[in-house]
């Protein structure tokens, strides 16, 4: 692993111009990752732009208290890059709008840390047993021979927090804690990073919120909890798309069960997001869904009915007649 990290900095090293990106639709560990990358890169004095893989949307505003979020610009603007860096990416395909720009770089690095990722660039960074591929990028900074800023700490740190959850998932490990503390003793500030990352929500995303926790019900003999928002949700308390990022959570918070489903019915599709509060792999059942995501945070995509996709879902998680 130490000799990937090596090459993956001989080649940033190398670059006059960096075009770095997470997936399709990020979430704090993907924005969070990218940030602290493109400005330590530009501390080091390379030409580095964070962009973004969705062509029609803007990167995610309840993010938009890290350093350096003003730098995002979209692929489509971009001229081709020496190198291009996929963070927290498993596959081409999740790059989106800007899986085009990616092939065309003269390097395609990739740092991520799912267990499902493919090696698709020329030079592949894959590490499942990080927390967050925030982490990763922390990594790279000692080959780079890059000192980290405060504000590159604390992008680092947000990464971590999210994708740990606040260090309440089983992903929560001793190397990620150390992790944390030198990222606060580079300058994070944990609780303006708490502050910001969970307790500066809208009156929207509150309200999405509770429509989601009423909305809760228990199924598959105790093991399994769901709910559901919709588009008219979204319309009628004038809520963002990014107000339901911690809707899983909310629903994650009832006791006794061992996965939980959190649905979004967007136009003609499903958007399920999958928890495991136990020991239960929710992130192959994702897989078999045409998804991917961790063993205990998950995701995919349904084309077609929500009850369509409860009847072929709900048989794969505990207390179903499939499991």
């Amino acid at each position: 692993m130490l000799a990937a990290y090596h090459h993956a900095a001989v080649e940033l090293r190398k670059a006059r111009t960096v075009a770095v990106c997470g997936h399709v639709r990020p979430d704090g560990d993907a924005i969070g990752s990218v940030l602290a990358l493109t400005l330590a890169l530009r501390d080091a004095g390379i030409r580095a732009v964070p962009t973004l893989a969705d062509a029609d949307a803007d990167p995610p505003s309840v993010y938009k208290f890290l350093p350096g979020f003003a730098l995002y610009t979209h692929a489509a603007e971009l001229e081709t890059p020496d190198v291009f860096v996929s963070l927290d990416t498993p596959n081409l395909d999740r790059l989106g709008a800007a899986a085009e720009l990616a092939q065309a770089a003269k390097t395609l690095l990739v740092l991520d840390h799912h267990p499902d990722a493919k090696p698709f660039g020329v030079v592949n960074v894959l590490d499942p047993t990080s927390a967050a591929t925030g982490s990763m990028v922390w990594r790279l900074l000692k080959p780079l021979d890059i000192e980290p800023t405060p504000e590159v700490a604390f992008n680092c740190y947000v990464a971590l927090i999210t994708d740990t959850g606040r260090f309440q998932f089983s992903n929560t490990t001793p190397s990620a804690l150390r992790d944390a503390a030198e990222m606060l003793e580079a300058g994070a500030d944990p609780a303006e990073a708490a502050r910001e990352a969970y307790q500066s929500r809208t009156r929207e995303s509150l309200a999405l919120e509770a429509t989601a926790v009423s909305r809760i019900e228990v199924v598959n003999d105790g093991q399994v909890a769901l709910s559901v928002v919709r588009d008219e949700d979204f319309e009628r308390l004038g809520a963002l798309p990014e107000d339901a990022q911690y809707l899983v959570d909310a629903v994650r918070n009832i006791g006794g069960v061992e996965a939980v489903v959190l649905s979004r019915i967007w136009g003609d599709e499903v958007r399920v997001n999958l928890r495991a509060k136990g020991g239960f792999d929710v992130g192959s059942i994702a897989r078999h869904f045409g998804g991917g995501g961790h063993k205990a945070a998950a995701g995919f995509t349904w084309a077609g009915t929500y009850d369509d996709m409860l009847s072929a879902l709900l048989p794969k998680l505990p207390g179903g007649e499939g499991e």
